[in-house]
């Protein structure tokens, strides 16, 4: 398995609607877009002050104002106002841990994982905002490495952890996370030599409708998705466009906003490292990968679809945010803030979040353009 401020302030971020056409419209028709835009209010994240300078690779939006947020020394951090205040959630004990996936139903109901060798993986629920926690699952298995959790609805669920003899393994809920079971092997597809997930983001196993659920590799000689139809128990592989190769390198991020039509973003997560080829799309489900016209330009650990939108995401990384309108063909960078991960929720509650206790909301100001 490969693991993976304070300051108040806000960064453009040009999405959506008249912000986006002002983006890609001519001249003339950029200008109208951008005085339309003017008016409207132009999206940008708002750095939210949380008090803590702990990393958030795990992150819920429940709507613009509900967002849960998890991260290292086993800190679970709840906001119920929009950012403007958050509380510290976390179980108690848990701070030798490493939170790096949180799935939330509404501002009572969460489930949180913790990464790591042996009964350092761990899951955690909470059904009153975070007051009290109960351990609903701990690996004893010293083979595996759990790295990310996802829900089809608010009681199935599923967990998976890196290759177990030669095969990833799955953890299967039907009670919202109150009991787990490991599911059978026997529809999983052999892994490749040196391939794992990478818990950077809560995002190497996602969700959409009831049934479907993917999965994102890397480390092997192809960085490869994995799909079931039936919560969890067949799989198929397919290869992305998204180098591998390393320990290092594979797709770090998936998002489908329906079953067919989906995002994968990665590349080398070493700083300094080049990450070309570090977007892909899919429009069948996963069972094929077309490399993006013009990827993210750095390695990217986070990926979301815009809110009614069928062709607008945003792409998340230590160097920046870039932005899709295209549907995953080409990205542009809109700004250079570090995040780990994104979410969004229908009412527009976009979140990201990331090092030294980051996290932001995308914000509409009026008149800022």
């Amino acid at each position: 398995m490969t693991s993976m401020g304070k300051t108040r302030r806000t960064v453009s971020v040009g999405l959506c609607g008249a912000a986006l056409a002002a983006a890609l419209a001519v001249p003339a028709q950029a200008a109208q877009a951008a005085q339309a835009a003017h008016h409207r209010g132009v999206p940008r994240w708002e750095l939210k002050q949380t008090g803590t300078e702990v990393r958030f690779r795990g992150l819920a939006a429940v709507s613009r104002n509900t967002a849960w947020a998890a991260g290292s020394k086993g800190t679970v951090l709840r906001t119920t106002d929009g950012g403007r205040s958050w509380r510290n959630v976390s179980p108690p004990g848990a701070g030798e841990l490493e939170f790096r996936d949180v799935e939330a139903f509404d501002g009572r109901r969460a489930v949180v994982l913790a990464i790591g060798e042996g009964e350092a993986s761990r899951v955690f629920r909470t059904g009153d905002g975070g007051a009290t926690w109960t351990e609903s699952f701990r690996n004893t298995d010293p083979k595996a490495f759990y790295d990310c959790l996802t829900f089809f609805d608010s009681r199935h669920g599923l967990a998976m952890s890196d290759p177990v003899d030669g095969k990833y393994r799955i953890l299967s809920t039907g009670d919202g996370g109150k009991s787990w079971k490991v599911l059978p092997s026997d529809g999983m597809p052999a892994a490749e030599p040196g391939e794992a997930g990478f818990a950077a983001s809560g995002q190497c196993l996602v969700s959409a409708g009831p049934r479907d659920v993917w999965l994102a590799t890397g480390g092997g000689a192809t960085a490869r998705v994995l799909h079931s139809a039936d919560r969890g128990l067949h799989w198929t592989a397919a290869a992305s466009t998204v180098p591998a190769g390393d320990s290092a390198r594979g797709v770090f991020g998936l998002a489908f906003r329906d079953p067919r039509h989906g995002l994968a973003v990665g590349g080398d997560y070493r700083t300094g490292q080049t990450s070309p080829q570090a977007g892909a799309v899919t429009r069948d489900g996963g069972r094929s990968w077309q490399q993006a016209t013009t990827s993210p330009p750095a390695y990217r650990s986070g990926v979301a679809w815009l809110p009614h939108s069928r062709t607008a995401a945003l792409a998340v990384g230590p160097t920046g945010t870039d932005l899709t309108t295209d549907g995953g063909h080409s990205w542009r960078i809109v700004d250079s803030g570090s995040y780990d991960t994104v979410d969004c929720t229908p009412d527009f509650g976009c979140w990201a979040s990331g090092e030294k206790g980051r996290i932001a909301r995308l914000e509409f100001r009026p008149g800022t353009l």
